[in-house]
């Protein structure tokens, strides 16, 4: 990819007024992880998805066994960074045929993961309840809720579950299709009044995307982008994954940043892992490393 292709798109006069300046950068792994503008960060996020761990062997492009030893690579790294506390955006796990060994691909990779920092979000990915239930997989990560919304200095996070059936019924147990993805009423209804209640910028993580309208976006999520367009621009940007491919959308002045699946290729070179920063005045950096695309929009 040529340095014109990686420098992305500028924002519009709306997004800029409104949201502040979106910045995507991206360093190799060997290079300095300092990468903030003159404005120092008052927050920094670790960002993995798509790890799809599973002890098997590797089917196309995907490499179940290595994303032990990516997680390691960026586990590493965001330890060095001080990251404030780490998100991992879905499919930590593979689908597998028994409870058993699905539960055992959970601990093995949990293990590494929950060694990286205390403060750690987990984000339901189709592959994470596949035949697990919500409630086996969220116990085994110690994490009560698969929706729910937090702050840290000064900026609202809301972590979003799509993992539903249209009509509304919790994947688990094989019960579902990974292309059926939505987020029913009663998270709708949950959302807007979280969204209505808080002051502060927000910043949203999930799984399923929310800027497609094709297998990989959850099938309701223009009613969701209406939520968040209505936020009077409380919402700076959306983090996803599930598609696996790195891509940047700007929706309405609300920018929506789909992350690279570690999955991907083999060996540490196809690795792919962020760390986001947010200024005080509510800048946002994207630090990608390895195969997170370089982008910078300020330009």
């Amino acid at each position: 990819m040529s340095s014109s292709e990686q420098l992305g798109t500028k924002l519009g006069r709306r997004a800029f007024l409104e949201h502040g300046t979106l910045i995507l950068a991206a360093a190799a792994v060997g290079g300095s992880t300092d990468l903030r503008a003159a404005e120092p960060a008052k927050l920094r996020v670790g960002l993995i998805t798509d790890l799809h761990h599973a002890d098997k062997a590797p089917a196309g492009t995907r490499h179940y066994r290595e994303t032990l030893s990516k997680l390691q690579e960026a586990g590493e790294h965001f330890r060095q960074s001080q990251a404030d506390f780490v998100v991992e955006l879905g499919d930590l796990i593979d689908a597998a045929a028994t409870v058993e060994t699905e539960l055992a691909y959970l601990k093995t990779i949990n293990r590494e993961f929950s060694a990286i920092h205390k403060n750690r979000h987990y984000v339901l990915g189709n592959h994470c309840v596949d035949t697990l239930t919500k409630d086996e997989f969220l116990g085994g990560v110690e994490q009560p809720k698969s929706y729910y919304s937090f702050d840290r200095a000064g900026i609202h996070f809301i972590v979003l579950d799509a993992c539903f059936r249209s009509d509304g019924q919790p994947y688990g147990r094989k019960n579902s299709k990974w292309s059926d993805a939505n987020i029913p009423p009663a998270e709708l209804e949950w959302l807007a009044a979280d969204l209505k209640a808080n002051d502060r910028p927000v910043v949203v993580f999930a799984h399923q995307r929310l800027d497609v309208s094709n297998d990989h976006g959850v099938k309701n999520c223009a009613e969701i982008r209406k939520l968040f367009e209505s936020s009077s621009g409380k919402v700076l940007a959306v983090f996803q994954g599930h598609s696996h491919q790195n891509e940047l959308k700007d929706v309405n002045g609300i920018h929506y940043v789909t992350l690279l699946a570690m999955i991907e290729g083999s060996g540490a070179e196809n690795n792919g892992y962020s760390l986001l920063d947010i200024t005080p005045t509510g800048t946002l950096y994207l630090h990608g490393f390895r195969k997170q695309r370089t982008h910078d929009w300020r330009a």
